[in-house]
């Protein structure tokens, strides 16, 4: 059963709330054989993320960058993951009050670097998440998941 692994960090709840709708997106009943974890950005191993087939990355935008526990967890599993999870599809959401370009740029890199591929439009939210915001979370833990179940699919 493929693997859906939402690596987060939620200090606020606006980004509980994004991550929330994250959750449920990936977990609609309609989306079959795929597991979906959740692990804190602070928390996540290495083996964690090689064993997963698919990620939603969730992070705010702090001072126009990446959260430090999601840089936190890249930078204890890089390595790790270089060149053993090329092609994996990944969806990012982030929520910054203002230049979360920089946020962006970062996970681009770093997920080039990882041969990753994006599965879906990042999701960015400024200020109180509202009602197109939540559902455009929705469908990216959903959009995510459906990749995995559908290439499960395929390699059935």
């Amino acid at each position: 059963m493929p693997r859906l692994l939402i690596v987060h960090h939620t200090p606020s709840p606006h980004t509980q709330e994004m991550f929330e709708a994250v959750v449920a997106g990936a977990t609609d009943p309609e989306i079959e054989s795929v597991e979906v974890v959740r692990r804190p950005a602070l928390t996540v191993s290495p083996v964690e993320m090689l064993e997963a087939d698919g990620y939603v990355l969730g992070s705010p935008a702090n001072l126009g960058y990446i959260s430090g526990a999601l840089k936190h967890a890249f930078d204890c599993a890089y390595y790790q993951l270089l060149d053993s999870t090329r092609g994996r599809p990944f969806g990012l959401y982030l929520h910054g009050n203002e230049g979360t370009e920089g946020a962006e740029r970062a996970v681009e890199t770093i997920t080039t670097g990882l041969g990753w591929i994006k599965a879906a439009e990042t999701v960015v939210v400024s200020g109180k998440p509202i009602k197109r915001d939540v559902e455009a979370c929705w469908n990216l833990g959903a959009t995510v998941a459906a990749q995995l179940m559908e290439g499960n699919r395929g390699a059935s």
